[in-house]
């Protein structure tokens, strides 16, 4: 939770920053969001890509742990797509895009902020920031309520690294490796779901 709030004070050290000019003119350019993204997608790559280990647990999971990603994918976007019926301001495509960040707040915001605008970004970091906090803070509920698999339903993408710890602490170690599993294949769909929904808003 500590790196949650850290990452959400930055954020707002960032907006408090622009919104009083104390930032000089080339870092608002969009060649350093995009440049971002770019290393970022790279560094998930790196660590993906270096863990022997991790590719093993993979190859070594039951076909039916394939269908966690899947279903939590389609809850998200479908929950997402379910509030915007109550929502004035975000049309159904805008709110299921959000709803695809999967709690991945940093690439999904650099994602819409290229493809829609900055107000939609901002939506989608606070949102999917929330998500993450409300996984590590509700976690034990999750798995009272939902049973354990739901932890990693919650943390969405984030359940391969920030939530993961209260997902081995809540529903055991045999779940780390589905979630981990889950939140690399959510990771992966968010570059391709984001700019996918997007495209149908208007």
């Amino acid at each position: 939770m500590k790196t949650s709030l850290l990452l959400l004070l930055s954020f707002v050290g960032g907006l408090a920053l622009a919104a009083a000019d104390g930032l000089p003119d080339f870092l608002l350019h969009e060649v350093w969001s995009q440049s971002v993204l770019w290393l970022l997608m790279f560094v998930v790559g790196v660590g993906v890509g270096s863990d022997k280990a991790l590719v093993a647990r993979m190859c070594g999971l039951s076909r039916g742990v394939f269908l966690v990603p899947v279903l939590v994918a389609a809850g998200s976007i479908l929950g997402a797509l379910l509030v915007s019926l109550f929502l004035k301001a975000l049309q159904p495509a805008e709110a299921m895009a959000v709803g695809a960040g999967f709690g991945y707040y940093s690439l999904s915001a650099i994602l819409i902020a290229g493809l829609h605008g900055e107000e939609l970004a901002v939506v989608a970091m606070l949102a999917n920031i929330v998500r993450e906090l409300l996984t590590l803070v509700l976690a034990p509920w999750w798995v009272r309520w939902f049973g354990r698999l739901a932890l990693v339903g919650a943390g969405g993408a984030t359940a391969m690294d920030t939530t993961l710890p209260v997902v081995l602490k809540y529903s055991g170690q045999e779940c780390t490796v589905v979630a981990v599993f889950s939140g690399l294949v959510l990771s992966l769909l968010v570059p391709v779901l984001v700019p996918l929904l997007l495209s149908f808003a208007f």
